[in-house]
């Protein structure tokens, strides 16, 4: 990730005797002594931008928010697994908290948020990435312990560890964004302030590739590797003793976490092709046109993603339809019986009153 999301220019590099924007739109072959006249390919998408990240803010913040109530009032909390879908919708809030200040930008296209901001929202922007991935780690292999280990889980798979790892965790996505955060910078470029990471001069090129080689190992390989071992060891046990419950119960994270790889690769490896432009490329000029495209669509994508995993806990999850059936009688419906007399109150106050089945069953176990 070489650049800060909110702005979809290229990262600066930060010379030691100007900060001047250098001409983004017009490159020239000195070789052959012909300009290279480069459309900013990213406007073809600009208007359409906003409204959609709008979309994207509402169902995400509305669907996430749902997730933590039903979470935590019917206190589901006392178990490893639904404590790590709670961190993973905070993941989804923390990201989505940059998406109002995305889509100024996109209208206005200048940044008066100034230079603290800049920084914070980037900062909060890439946490939530990397915390998401790590969590979506952490639940894959929950269900390995779970299904595979299961004698060693009972002992391991407890509250006080959840929580210790989830702080961890924390600690490891807020140290992985820190770079990106502490490059982010403000700058003003003749009409408009912009907000753009801003590498060192004499290590620009290695600062790029850094941050493609990490964003494509921790979003990329690391969970491949451990969806495969994982995934093989349950499937193994989930053949040699069919179990309907346990199937169940790791289809939700095994769905999270495809999803998760069929939004953000095509980002990941965008960005990794990008650090190595011109070696790949043999017409840089029309090449990096493409490329500039290419970012801005995959982009989109992976910023979607955000408002993805309740859609899922929608579709995919019997018991969470059922707890936004109680949240929704209990909070909402049996106000409206005062507004609509024609609502049968004593079906509501029925409904409302049902409790979900007793045990402590996972959040996941319902699908």
């Amino acid at each position: 990730m070489d650049k800060v999301p909110w702005n979809h220019g290229e990262a600066r590099m930060e010379t030691p005797d100007t900060t001047e924007n250098y001409d983004m739109i017009t490159e020239f072959d000195y070789e052959d002594a012909t300009p290279c006249h480069k459309v900013n390919e990213r406007a073809i998408l600009a208007q359409l931008l906003p409204p959609l990240y709008s979309l994207v803010f509402v169902i995400g913040l509305v669907g996430n928010l749902l997730v933590v109530l039903v979470l935590v009032q019917y206190k589901r909390l006392k178990n490893m697994t639904n404590i790590y879908l709670l961190n993973l919708a905070i993941s989804d809030l923390l990201f989505l908290f940059t998406l109002p200040f995305l889509i100024y930008y996109k209208l206005t296209d200048d940044w008066i948020f100034g230079d603290a901001m800049c920084k914070v929202l980037s900062g909060f922007y890439y946490t939530g990435l990397y915390s998401e991935i790590f969590f979506i780690i952490l639940l894959t292999i929950d269900r390995y312990l779970a299904i595979v280990h299961a004698v060693f889980a009972l002992r391991a798979r407890t509250v006080t560890f959840s929580v210790i790892t989830s702080i961890i965790i924390w600690a490891l996505a807020i140290l992985a964004s820190s770079p990106l955060m502490y490059f982010s910078k403000t700058q003003w470029n003749i009409t408009r302030h912009s907000c753009n990471l801003h590498f060192p001069y004499e290590s620009f090129q290695q600062w790029k590739l850094f941050q493609a080689l990490k964003l494509n190992l921790f979003g990329l390989v690391l969970p491949l590797l451990v969806m495969i071992v994982c995934y093989t060891g349950i499937i193994k046990i989930l053949l040699r003793r069919p179990n309907e419950k346990k199937s169940k119960a790791v289809r939700l994270i095994f769905v999270i976490m495809i999803i998760f790889f069929l939004f953000w690769t095509p980002y990941n490896l965008t960005e990794l092709i990008s650090v190595f432009q011109e070696f790949l490329f043999t017409h840089p000029c029309e090449q990096n046109r493409q490329l500039d495209l290419a970012m801005e669509v995959t982009e989109v994508i992976a910023n979607m993603h955000c408002c993805v995993n309740p859609v899922i806990y929608a579709f995919a999850g019997e018991r969470f339809r059922k707890y936004l059936r109680q949240l929704f009688h209990r909070h909402v419906a049996v106000h409206l019986v005062k507004w609509l007399p024609f609502l049968s109150g004593d079906r509501l106050e029925r409904v409302s009153s049902t409790s979900p089945s007793t045990g402590e069953h996972e959040f996941s176990a319902g699908l």
